[in-house]
């Protein structure tokens, strides 16, 4: 099978479109042929190796131990092992397959769950981590309820786009942090205010905010503090931080410790790789987009052979939604 594979940790040079052995499974576990994958920001640490002490953490001391990239992936299930129950071959599916970036991916059941019917399958890939994760910001940790004011930094991100949406299906009162050529995006998806970041600081300004999910991670803790009421609530989701030695770790390290001596509630989400109820999690968002609550956005597509490309785009840090793979 043609899969992208990568030798050692490096910038996008190093993948490779190779022919490699298609996955065998065992008990528990499934293959799917994979339609289609979306770009995350995992796959860039996973790339790059970055920061260092994930390395320690099992990614691999001095080079990758999964060769084959991606992780979130839709398909067909090509063949399913013994003790699966509820998929067959045949089957549409999304989920959480380690080494998406291939025609075909291995994995567990508990990882799968039936594709919607009204989306593509580039639509579908979009789904995995990034919905999973703004459903656990908003909900899960946030805690949002109606009425409540959410702020959304990074919102017309991957995980941002699903968190605005989800923030406003709960009745809140979103206001959207991006640049102002995504404000009609972020607005159509249920924001009620728009923050164009390179005129406007948020924390800079008077309105307090019971929740904020920050994407971002370019304000210091004691400013976003500030912005927060006095019992509101920080949900820093560090994904797509940069880092080299700790990365986005040692400012997560820095709100926990925080979090024990303040009224306010500092939370870190983590969203690297699947954990927790993901399967129902999966099955909460699946549900919101049959619904027609929820409406992935992907920004741009790119053929198997181009993923490096896909790569150097995501790390511009300008995406519109999500960036996606079409391998079928």
């Amino acid at each position: 099978m043609k899969a992208i594979v990568q030798e050692r940790f490096g910038p996008p040079d190093i993948l490779r479109l190779r022919e490699t052995d298609r996955p065998e499974i065992g008990a528990g576990q499934v293959l799917v042929q994979v339609h289609a994958a979306a770009l995350n920001p995992y796959d860039w640490h996973m790339m790059r190796g970055d920061p260092y002490v994930a390395r320690l953490g099992g990614v691999g001391l001095t080079r990758p131990k999964t060769r084959v990239a991606g992780i979130d992936a839709a398909g067909r299930v090509e063949a399913v092992g013994a003790d699966v129950h509820g998929l067959q071959p045949g089957d549409e599916v999304l989920g959480f397959c380690q080494g998406a970036f291939a025609q075909y991916a291995r994995t567990t059941a508990d990882l799968l769950v039936p594709k919607p019917s009204r989306l593509t399958f580039e639509q579908a890939a979009a789904v995995p981590m990034g919905a999973v994760t703004a459903l656990r910001g908003i909900r899960t940790v946030g805690r949002v309820r109606a009425g409540q004011r959410v702020l959304v930094n990074g919102a017309a991100g991957g995980v941002g786009t699903f968190a605005v949406q989800i923030a406003a299906a709960q009745g809140a009162e979103v206001t959207a942090v991006c640049s102002a050529r995504n404000a009609d995006l972020v607005s159509s998806l249920g924001a009620a205010h728009v923050l164009d970041y390179t005129r406007n600081d948020f924390t800079e300004g008077r309105v307090r905010y019971d929740v904020i999910l920050d994407n971002v991670g370019n304000h210091p803790l004691n400013r976003l503090r500030r912005s927060l009421t006095p019992t509101g609530t920080l949900v820093a989701n560090g994904g797509g931080s940069p880092g080299h030695l700790f990365g986005a770790m040692g400012a997560m390290l820095r709100l926990v410790t925080v979090n024990a001596l303040v009224r306010q509630q500092l939370r870190v989400i983590l969203p690297s790789a699947p954990a927790g109820p993901t399967h129902d999690d999966l099955l909460t968002v699946t549900e919101l987009i049959e619904a027609g609550t929820l409406t992935p956005v992907v920004d741009r597509t790119y053929p198997l052979a181009d993923v490096a490309d896909g790569m150097r785009h995501m790390e511009q840090g300008h995406a519109r939604g999500k960036a996606v793979v079409t391998v079928v």
